[in-house]
């Protein structure tokens, strides 16, 4: 959520210390600009919040694996701003985006050595990130975007042998990808992920379009989902990440009346 419904959520949230992503510190104008006065925004509004505490990283136009050298430095300096904020916060928790494209399913394969390049460029980008991550005790997770096979970003994970690189799962762009493009359902996602899950972005869908939804609005299997999360007990974040924040409550209620979480 943003510091802005934070005001408005902040007694639900600390009554039962909820996990909280903050989604303020993904934008370039932000992060290149003074973001300290909404550090201390945070901070005065979760006095007393002893939750697990994130933010959603830069992504807009920043593909980990852009083949340009410059482009690449570009990524990896978004990186490296956006963990400055997560020290600042003491968060411990930033989401990044996967690299893997719908073009990239159909076509990583035609092409000899293109599967070992990307997790190259993608290491080279956030080299340095990983390397800061760790000293700070940050946790980047790769969300899957346009993401068909449900296994490629988590040996991209894998290939950096850190804890401060681990796995996320949005699942309405799994649902988009499955009625869309042809991927596995949501709850193969979260399953092919393991432990290397630590985070889950919740939101509803119809397959379409990656639509941020309220829980029970579209036409994703939430027992399933559930289901498959269950395993890891705790161990991954559960964050609604709605388009109209006005439905945050109504969902967790809807969640907590299917017997499903509270």
């Amino acid at each position: 959520m943003s510091l802005d419904t934070l005001e408005t959520l902040r007694d639900w949230l600390i009554a039962d210390q909820r996990d909280l992503e903050l989604q303020d510190f993904s934008e370039a104008e932000v992060l290149c600009g003074d973001w300290t006065p909404l550090v201390a925004r945070a901070k005065a509004l979760l006095q007393d919040y002893e939750g697990r505490l994130g933010i959603h990283g830069p992504f807009w136009g920043l593909s980990l694996a852009n083949p340009d050298f410059e482009m690449r430095a570009l990524v990896a300096r978004r990186m490296l701003q956006g963990l400055e904020v997560c020290e600042a916060l003491g968060a411990s928790q930033m989401v990044i985006h996967s690299p893997y494209t719908t073009w990239d399913h159909n076509n990583l394969d035609n092409y000899p050595g293109a599967r070992g390049r990307v997790v190259a460029l993608v290491r080279e980008t956030l080299a340095e990130a990983v390397r800061r991550a760790e000293e700070i005790g940050v946790t980047l997770v790769i969300e899957n975007i346009e993401d068909r096979d449900t296994d490629a970003r988590c040996l991209l994970a894998d290939s950096f042998d850190s804890p401060a690189v681990a796995v996320s799962v949005d699942t309405g762009h799994a649902h988009y990808a499955h009625d869309a493009t042809g991927a596995p359902p949501v709850d193969y996602f979260i399953r092919r992920a393991g432990e290397r899950l630590r985070h889950v972005h919740l939101q509803d869908a119809d397959g379409y379009a990656d639509r941020h939804w309220g829980i029970g609005q579209g036409t994703i299997n939430w027992p399933s989902v559930f289901d498959a999360v269950a395993p890891l007990e705790g161990r991954a974040r559960l964050i609604l990440e709605l388009r109209d924040h006005g439905q945050i409550l109504s969902s967790a209620r809807w969640l907590a009346e299917q017997g499903l979480a509270r």
